[in-house]
């Protein structure tokens, strides 16, 4: 059963279990103690650090293993703001990082703090230019992921840590998605992975500090971990996470090309084997394995249970398939279509035949989820005398109020308009994505007084 979600965690490296398991008898005394059983986990640690030192580019004294990625870049940007707390409390993040880093930045505002997210456009991916601009005096840190983690967009990291340098602001990078296929470029000042993106045990997370940065770390600490980390160290999950890194590593030229092209044969090919799907994230600067597309008329949770049944592990960011009943914060800041979300992100060794059995299946899954759901076949033809028309879809989720939208439309005559009354939050990213799939024009939205929101749109052809 193909499984296509290395992006939330990557099925075990062999050497990744090789290690863990030579690590549990060699590795379980305390590395702190001077005794023969210390010294020896004590020589596993140091030689571990050093391993992830080079990967990462940074010197072993500077990297620090945390319980969790999550951990990491807690303690990264508590720490950071807390040293450089006399320059100033702003915290400068892109719209589409991590919940981890946006949890931080939640805290840091309740605190008192102040918070600005950079927006992205519609591939996902921030402007520098824009980056640089909100680097203002009294910035105390600034964030931005390597790649992201929802539609693999590369972000331009060595120009915003160019930005970053000149306005002499620490640039913290979340590599937690990149790391495993290279260093990350430029002259960042703090960066944070987690082992289980690449192939290594969960729970080990990095934390790469630059010497020169002023940085306090918050909380109790010991003498773990220069302090940053308190705790026993897992030292049989961090050597495997170490020795998982330098082997994906030493494989990730060969095996990025490989699974690029299969991606990039998953990009072509959806659009052409379903109807009104939208392919999103940058089609060139992104990670090699993940690729992610959103279908028009399709419950998300039911389609990944469906891909589920015919033998295909995938995720969404749909808000069909969330507790929050939301849309994802990426999906909403690039602005495109969140409904029938999929992100397919392929682990190292998924074979041509995998992803040709799962093209094969894909449009049959989805016809039925849309039969299902009643979507539109085809517009009606007859015309509304008065030019607009009302639809109440309140109290219905995703995707009924674009499948409603999209069975009327017809009968308004062009240049008359459908207002969709709605009170599902992922409308109000859904239907202008419609709009601009089917080339209609998405006239704007106003509060409705008795609850909900009204979203008009005029019929262009």
């Amino acid at each position: 059963m193909p499984y296509f979600d290395a992006a939330s965690a990557a099925p075990l490296h062999p050497v990744a279990r090789q290690a863990l398991l030579a690590s549990l008898d060699e590795g379980w005394a305390d590395p702190a103690r001077l005794y023969r059983e210390g010294r020896r986990a004590r020589l596993l640690l140091d030689a571990a650090r050093e391993a992830a030192a080079e990967a990462v580019g940074c010197r072993p004294d500077e990297l620090v293993f945390t319980p969790s990625g999550t951990r990491a870049v807690h303690a990264g940007i508590s720490g950071a703001l807390a040293g450089r707390r006399r320059v100033g409390d702003r915290l400068v993040v892109s719209a589409v990082e991590h919940s981890s880093v946006l949890h931080a930045g939640e805290t840091h505002a309740a605190a008192g703090g102040t918070v600005t997210e950079v927006p992205v456009d519609r591939s996902g991916a921030v402007d520098a230019d824009a980056f640089a601009a909100a680097l203002v005096p009294g910035t105390a840190l600034a964030c931005l992921q390597s790649a992201n983690h929802e539609v693999g967009t590369e972000q331009p990291v060595a120009e915003v840590a160019e930005a970053c340098r000149a306005a002499e602001v620490p640039l913290l990078v979340d590599a937690a998605q990149s790391l495993g296929w290279g260093p990350v470029a430029g002259g960042w000042s703090l960066l944070t992975a987690s082992a289980h993106k690449w192939g290594g045990p969960a729970g080990v997370g990095l934390l790469a500090v630059r010497k020169g940065v002023r940085f306090a770390p918050q909380g109790p600490s010991d003498e773990r971990e220069s302090g940053r980390a308190p705790g026993f160290e897992n030292l049989p999950a961090i050597v495997a996470a170490a020795a998982s890194l330098r082997a994906v590593r030493a494989e990730a030229e060969a095996e990025g090309a490989r699974l690029r092209a299969l991606v990039d044969g998953i990009r072509a090919r959806v659009p052409q084997l379903v109807p009104d799907v939208e392919v999103v994230g940058d089609a060139v600067r992104r990670l090699p394995h993940l690729v992610t597309f959103s279908c028009l008329y399709v419950d998300g949770e039911t389609l990944l249970h469906e891909l589920d049944r015919e033998g295909f592990s995938v995720s969404s960011g749909s808000s069909c398939t969330s507790s929050t009943l939301t849309p994802s914060h990426v999906l909403r800041a690039m602005g495109v279509l969140s409904e029938g979300n999929v992100r397919v992100s392929l682990p190292a060794g998924t074979s041509e035949e995998d992803v040709d059995r799962f093209l094969a299946v894909l449009p049959g899954v989805v016809a039925g989820v849309r039969e299902r759901l009643g979507a539109p076949v085809s517009a009606p033809s007859a015309p509304a005398p008065s030019g607009s028309l009302v639809v109440d879809s309140l109290g219905k989720r995703c995707p009924i109020p674009v499948i409603e939208l999209a069975k009327v439309i017809g009968e308004v005559p062009v240049g008359g308009t459908v207002t969709v009354l709605s009170d599902d939050e992922a409308a109000r990213l859904d239907i202008p994505a419609w709009c601009e799939m089917r080339g209609q024009e998405y006239v704007g939205e106003s509060p409705r007084p008795g609850g909900g929101t009204a979203y008009v749109v005029r019929r262009v052809s």
